[in-house]
């Protein structure tokens, strides 16, 4: 298949390239390359797939010396004329559509940014899949739509009326942008909402990554909440084979769906649906691992709800075991460790070089 992946330089992005272009597909990878956590890192993950840092130029598509079927392109998802020119050329057969502004307490400082990024963004996307037809559109939404909501576990039929962050309300848009796409237009799409994704080459500015660089700096972590926290961690590969195998599935019109109070289904060609471990682990027990597996007791300052956060999440992922047979292999003691190997490795070999 011909596949756009957006926010290919990102975490989550970089891992469904990799598993893509390692299958046989012929991928495209965009990203803008921004400066919201290092961009050291984001040009690394780009090499791993064999794009080397200074072949990289705005709106240039350059082919990876590692994999053949492999081409990233530093673009904008706003540049409405780039886009429909990439669209036109490539004629996509699928898109994965990951790129985001990320980050809750980030949208309580910059709130234009998401609206550039995730509503404009989206919104470009969702034209160029109606003008040039694709045959799937997977993008990323997240469980912070649940917002106020304390159903436990959440489910995807459950309300997602009251988000607490700007974040939050933006993925909760995009949701309801595809249904319109969907019903409108026909376009085949499917959303995820993630659940605390972690790994290797995961982002600086979440908990583990930020944990371990403290604890191994000899520096005090914080702990929100007072520590009564609980998160339903999930591994980077989990995630992506539940994105592959989304992604290889496209959702079907269906007439007899009927009850529109099920925000995550319709009778269009639209779905939604929980992605995430179904083990929401207490954020103290977390702390412990990473402390037991690093050998180091960290120094740790207790402190308030952060705003726009939430205590708990957990994920019923029950309709996406049933639809695709997602079901996760990595519990947090190995997803961890595997973790910290490549924290290790990594930053080791930068310092060296």
């Amino acid at each position: 298949m011909r596949v756009l992946v957006t926010g290919a330089a990102g975490f989550i992005g970089f891992h469904v390239v990799k598993r893509l272009i390692e299958r046989g597909d012929t991928v495209v990878g965009f990203d803008i390359i921004n400066d919201y956590y290092d961009v050291n890192l984001k040009y690394a993950r780009l090499e791993e797939c064999g794009i080397e840092r200074g072949s990289i130029f705005l709106n240039t598509p350059t082919t990876g010396t590692k994999y053949p079927n492999y081409t990233f392109v530093q673009a904008k998802l706003e540049d409405n004329e780039y886009m429909q020119s990439l669209f036109e050329e490539k004629n996509f057969d699928r898109v994965v559509h990951l790129a985001a502004q990320a980050g809750v307490r980030y949208s309580l400082k910059n709130p234009k940014a998401y609206i550039d990024s995730n509503i404009l963004g989206t919104m470009n996307i969702l034209e160029m899949c109606r003008k040039f037809p694709v045959e799937h559109l997977v993008y990323a939404s997240s469980s912070s739509v649940y917002g106020s909501n304390t159903q436990m576990p959440f489910s995807p039929s459950g309300p997602v009326d009251h988000p607490l962050s700007l974040y939050a309300a933006s993925k909760k848009s995009n949701e309801m942008m595809a249904h319109v796409y969907s019903h409108l237009f026909g376009v085949p799409t499917t959303g995820l909402r993630f659940f605390t994704v972690y790994g290797p080459w995961g982002r600086p500015d979440m908990a583990l990554f930020i944990f371990t660089k403290n604890i191994m700096e000899n520096r005090p972590i914080q702990i929100f909440n007072n520590g009564d926290m609980e998160r339903d961690f999930t591994f980077v590969d989990d995630i992506v084979s539940g994105i592959v195998a989304v992604l290889d599935s496209p959702p079907q019109p269906d007439e007899s769906l009927q009850d529109e109070a099920d925000p995550s289904q319709s009778s269009a060609p639209f779905r939604v649906y929980n992605i995430g471990n179904g083990n929401p682990v207490p954020l103290m027990d977390f702390v412990n691992e990473i402390e037991e597996t690093l050998g180091k007791k960290a120094e740790k300052q207790f402190l308030p709800m952060q705003p726009g956060d939430v205590p708990r999440t957990w994920s019923d992922t029950s309709k996406l075991t049933k639809d695709v047979g997602y079901k996760p292999q990595v519990d947090v003691k190995e997803g961890i460790r595997r973790f910290l190997d490549w924290y290790r490795e990594f930053y080791n070999s930068s310092e060296d070089s």
